[in-house]
């Protein structure tokens, strides 16, 4: 992934701390967050830290018959001391990968799984001819 230096994420995200990216051919949503309770970012009153923020990475691909994959990845950003969170370049591209690898886990198992169920060595059955006639009974 190509990290953009002029963004403090590494990567533009919109007000809403979201961002779209292609990764190895996969379209993947990035949402960055903070994960306070409250709408507005102030340090917790009772431990005087900020909240971590959250960095995640998701997509789906779809396949025949409904097949679903999912890749799945995410990062948490700490506070340092008695600071906010400042931005992580590194965090998008972590959760990322994550997410890639992820997506290439369950696909393994997906496979793993289909293997499981497909009979070995049975033959497909052969299609019942239709000239017309009652099969014989």
């Amino acid at each position: 992934m190509d990290i953009d230096p002029t963004q403090p994420w590494g990567i533009a995200i919109d007000y809403a701390g979201r961002a779209t990216l292609t990764e190895e051919g996969h379209t993947v949503y990035i949402n960055v967050t903070d994960t306070s309770l409250s709408s507005i970012i102030t340090p917790d009153p009772l431990t005087g830290q900020y909240s971590p923020v959250s960095v995640t990475a998701q997509f789906t691909e779809t396949g025949i018959n409904g097949a679903v994959l999912r890749g799945y990845g995410r990062i948490g950003v700490e506070p340092v001391g008695t600071d906010p969170v400042a931005p992580d370049p590194t965090a998008v591209p972590r959760a990322v990968a994550a997410a890639v690898s992820d997506f290439q886990a369950n696909t393994e198992a997906y496979v793993n799984l289909c293997a499981r169920w497909t009979p070995e060595g049975e033959p497909e059955p052969e299609p019942e001819p239709d000239d017309g006639t009652e099969p014989a009974v």
